[in-house]
């Protein structure tokens, strides 16, 4: 039986036979993780209660031949506790952890930057000094930024020239110039734009001091330039909208 321990976040479990969970966890030193946690959902359970979704665990766990199984596991923090009582943070939250598993998706492969990056948005969301959705989209693009799709903004995506250009094309990288300006383009407002590059590049000053209205735009650009580069949308940032 080969042992290994590491530190996680609990990005969703699900049902296994009658008393077993399947826990996904995104690891400091593995990456993406999928192991069972035996007998948790049993109340007498010793660990059940800190593998779920929102938990900064250590674990330790032997590998197995389809699934690892949890032998293991501390609760270093739970951010949902700060999370579940307010609605905004909560689909916040839940649009953190799946946008995680989709954009690192492979198992096993190691993916330090993206769990740094998890921690410090849940720590950041339950902190509540920032809007949630403002958090939510920082979060999405320098997630996807460390994925390689960062979007252009500061230059045209097709031909590389400066300036501030007015279009976006979801499809084209980012922003575009009037020549490269392909179909489909939308045209935000410049202040939208700052935005964007505002929680890119972690200006919190400015990106408290926005207006509603550019918020809003501002998150339509980043859902369907996250949506457009998944293979698999977001559902949860359907609920995230709403709120």
């Amino acid at each position: 039986m080969s042992l290994y321990r590491d530190e996680g976040v609990v990005l969703r479990n699900q049902k296994l036979g009658e008393a077993d969970r399947i826990v996904t966890l995104l690891t400091r030193r593995t990456g993406l993780v999928r192991a069972v946690g035996k007998g948790v959902r049993r109340t007498k359970s010793r660990f059940g209660a800190r593998l779920e979704p929102c938990t900064h665990v250590d674990l330790q766990l032997h590998t197995g031949r389809t699934l690892d199984v949890i032998t293991q596991a501390e609760t270093l923090r739970s951010y949902g506790e700060a999370v579940v009582s307010d609605y905004a943070r909560y689909t916040a939250a839940t649009a953190m952890l799946e946008t995680a598993e989709k954009v690192v998706s492979v198992e096993k492969d190691p993916a330090l930057r993206q769990f740094l990056l998890l921690i410090g948005a849940l720590r950041t969301l339950g902190e509540g000094v920032h809007d949630s959705r403002l958090v939510l989209d920082a979060y999405l693009l320098r997630s996807l930024a460390v994925a390689g799709y960062a979007p252009a903004l500061d230059g045209c995506a097709r031909c590389g020239s400066r300036g501030e250009h007015r279009a976006f094309a979801v499809h084209a990288g980012g922003m575009v110039c009037s020549v490269c300006r392909p179909h489909g383009s939308v045209h935000p407002s410049p202040d939208t734009f700052r935005l964007m590059s505002a929680l890119l590049g972690g200006d919190w000053e400015s990106a408290d001091a926005s207006e509603g209205r550019h918020r809003s735009e501002c998150s339509g650009l980043v859902a369907a330039y996250l949506q457009w580069h998944l293979e698999n949308g977001i559902r949860s940032l359907r609920h995230v909208e709403r709120s």
